[in-house]
């Protein structure tokens, strides 16, 4: 009887698998989902020709002297973003007998593989692009050298940040290794074991996803916070900035949101078409329209006994009903104002499973195991001024 072998494990992951996986990358979060990807990004870098003022010269009573638009070019460089998942060679020869078995393990192996890789892309269109996960609070350090408990600083928490057996690193340009144990959102700690090196926690000190400090790929918080310095190589100003509102820990209201809407509008030409926020703000706005929610009631049948369905919210905007929606990566006192077509992820060809050397399974050297790759190379390019952003709202 021929072993399973590997080379036929691996036309099984590709053919089962691989559409999945690329599935699960265009609807696992919304945003993400409704956003335009392109997968043609080659060369160096990629120039984007922005207009930010209108062209021509008008004029009465004499004919007008020409003007000429200003145009900035915008400026993508392809970030790298990985997730990597290991199978053991003696698992594989385990399972050469007991075909059922072997798919399994590897369908478990390639979704946790995949859903890693959505958290961490939900993750980074939500951040700022530095890659920093929080930072340690004053006198935040509980030292049991290799294991520490860190307290997140009230204003960098997000719990959706951390999650066990995620590796990071701690402090600014420091490579060293460590595991998060634990995490408790009620006391914003997270206790970590260090993995390698000798790095001792600090106060203030940032952490960072494993190997992404300064490296990932541009987020809403980068690109609709900037007040000054250059986005895409181009210098924030009037017709190259987001509508920008702060709450000063007021609660959410329907007038907040009508101002934001109406004034990326107004700055815009176009209203938003999409609403994200965090959960807390969500309950907030559910709480305060509590008289408009609308419900579906199924149709009348013994089944269906007692049952109705919440559909969620919509805001109506000078453009219709447009939907709103939580997520867990936005911070809590936030609330974004979108235009989806105006935030675009551009990717190199070929992403997504690491198959250049005909196999998806590459032999690790010096190690008696099989690694996959998935992930690839891409800039989340955010139009600023088509979005808004409704910040400091009470929690």
């Amino acid at each position: 009887m021929t072993a399973f072998s590997l080379s036929e494990a691996t036309n099984l992951f590709k053919i089962n698998y691989y559409k999945k996986s690329e599935n699960m990358y265009n609807s696992a979060n919304v945003l993400l989902g409704r956003i335009k990807k392109r997968y043609d990004f080659t060369g160096k870098q990629r120039f984007v020709a922005t207009p930010l003022s209108f062209s021509g010269g008008v004029g009465s009573g004499s004919l007008p002297v020409a003007g000429v638009a200003s145009y900035g070019d915008a400026l993508i460089l392809a970030k790298k973003v990985y997730a990597t998942c290991e199978v053991e060679r003696e698992a594989i020869k385990a399972s050469a007998n007991d075909k059922g078995a072997f798919v399994k393990a590897t369908k478990e192996t390639v979704q946790k593989c995949v859903e890693s890789y959505m958290r961490n892309a939900s993750r980074i269109i939500f951040g700022n692009g530095d890659g920093s996960l929080g930072v340690i609070d004053t006198g935040g350090v509980v030292n049991a050298d290799p294991i520490f408990t860190l307290t997140i600083s009230a204003a960098s928490f997000k719990e959706a940040n951390f999650e066990e057996k995620d590796l990071v690193n701690i402090q600014a340009g420091n490579g060293d290794l460590f595991s998060v144990d634990s995490v408790s959102p009620s006391t914003k700690e997270v206790v970590v074991t260090r993995v390698t090196g000798s790095q001792v926690p600090a106060d203030t000190d940032v952490i960072f996803m494993q190997g992404s400090e300064n490296n990932d790929p541009q987020g809403l918080k980068g690109v609709l916070d900037a007040t000054s310095g250059s986005l895409y190589n181009i210098l924030v100003a009037r017709r190259w900035q987001a509508s920008q509102f702060a709450a000063g820990g007021a609660g959410i209201t329907p007038d907040r949101m009508n101002e934001v809407m109406l004034e990326v509008e107004r700055k815009f030409g176009r209203a938003p078409n999409l609403i994200v926020t965090s959960y807390t703000q969500y309950r907030k706005l559910m709480n305060e329209i509590e008289d408009h929610k609308r419900y579906s009631l199924p149709a009348r049948d013994k089944k269906l006994k007692g049952q109705i369905m919440f559909e969620g919210l919509e805001f109506m905007s000078t453009r219709g009903a447009i939907g709103i929606f939580p997520d867990r990566f936005c911070e809590e006192d936030r609330m974004y104002f979108l235009n989806d077509n105006f935030i675009e992820c551009h990717h190199r060809p070929g992403f997504g499973w690491f198959d250049d050397d005909g196999t998806v399974f590459l032999r690790k050297s010096s190690s008696d195991e099989y690694e996959a790759r998935y992930g690839g190379y891409y800039e989340n390019y955010i139009t600023p001024t088509a979005h808004g952003v409704l910040s400091g709202l009470a929690v």
